[in-house]
């Protein structure tokens, strides 16, 4: 049973506290899923390898059988509702996905497809962009706690984002607001894969980041990965600090717009690349002050995510509890 978009009531509802509730967070490497309990807390996980270039039907395999090992567990008769959280971008009002990292599914019919599967039979389902799961998250229980106006991101594969304006999570009417990753910020920079040229995410992602050290002449020793691209910033290796440096540079010209255009208080980085926050946060905050210099915009501040990879489950499992329809137990 899908939740439609006219089905959202105005205020969030308060979650079924005698119950569990259920969510997946699909992005273009991995696709997780967990049973939490009503404050979040995750008690049990499952989760498969995303076959990004894989063809629709073997992504949503990948989704069916982590949906099939949480559903075979006692906890799964508790559950009350399903969030799912996916890269973007989303149509929350249709149930559809078209990840710009996931070629496979354009159009996808996602909430469709899942409410289909014997293991989802009968629970309320929720889409939401997984920048707007993890943007909801940490401004319930998060580094976002208390805040009116923030922006959160997650840079990983790609750079998605969430708004938190009024001290409510803005999805938008797709579910997309606030998607800062495809907003340009090099107007003559390289072609994104979302058609558009200089995006954020074409500068400042995990994937970008890796391209342009390999390009610069960084060659590691093992893998060619964030990890070990962080590792080597941290030993003071001049090409990987550089990748970092632009990388920052990008998000902070992104935050900067952003903080000007709404007034945050707080931008909150979240996704695998913020793991090497003691190598991206110090060059990002110094350039968000160069870019941010407007009395009303200066003085954001930059948080480390405080849920880190649980973000996504938490925040989705949350908005489908309190947006679900009267019916539902």
């Amino acid at each position: 049973m899908a939740i439609s978009a006219s089905e959202i009531p105005p205020a969030p509802r308060e979650p079924v506290r005698d119950r569990f509730l259920a969510s997946l967070d699909i992005g273009g490497t991995k696709i997780a899923g967990a049973v939490l309990d009503p404050d979040g807390a995750v008690l049990l996980r499952a989760e498969r390898r995303t076959p990004a270039a894989g063809a629709t039907g073997e992504v949503f395999g990948a989704v069916r059988a982590v949906l099939e090992e949480l559903a075979a567990m006692p906890e799964w008769g508790r559950v009350a509702t399903l969030g799912i959280a996916s890269a973007g971008p989303v149509d929350i009002a249709r149930g559809r996905v078209s990840p710009v990292n996931i070629p496979g599914w354009r159009d996808f019919p996602l909430v469709d497809q899942v409410c289909a599967l014997p293991s989802a039979a009968g629970l309320p389902v929720l889409l939401c962009g997984d920048a707007v799961a993890m943007t909801a998250a940490e401004h319930r229980i998060g580094a976002a706690r208390g805040c009116r106006d923030a922006l959160c991101l997650v840079v990983s594969t790609g750079v998605g984002a969430g708004l938190v304006l009024d001290g409510v999570v803005r999805n938008g009417p797709t579910g997309n607001a606030g998607h800062l990753g495809h907003i340009s910020v090099d107007l003559l920079g390289e072609d994104c894969v979302c058609g558009s040229r200089g995006c954020v995410e074409q500068l400042a992602s995990g994937t970008a980041l890796t391209r342009r050290a390999l390009r610069d002449g960084w060659r590691p020793t093992g893998p060619a990965d964030g990890a070990a691209l962080a590792a080597d910033a941290r030993t003071g290796d001049r090409v990987a600090l550089a990748a970092f440096d632009m990388a920052a540079r990008a998000l902070a010209a992104g935050i900067a717009a952003v903080a000007t255009l709404v007034e945050i208080e707080v931008a909150v980085i979240g996704g695998g690349v913020a793991e090497a926050h003691d190598v991206l946060f110090p060059p990002l905050r110094d350039h968000l002050a160069a870019y941010a210099v407007l009395p009303f915009a200066a003085g954001v501040r930059v948080e480390r995510a405080a849920l880190r990879a649980d973000a996504g489950l938490v925040g989705a499992a949350f908005l489908a509890a309190e947006r679900r329809p009267a019916e539902a137990p």
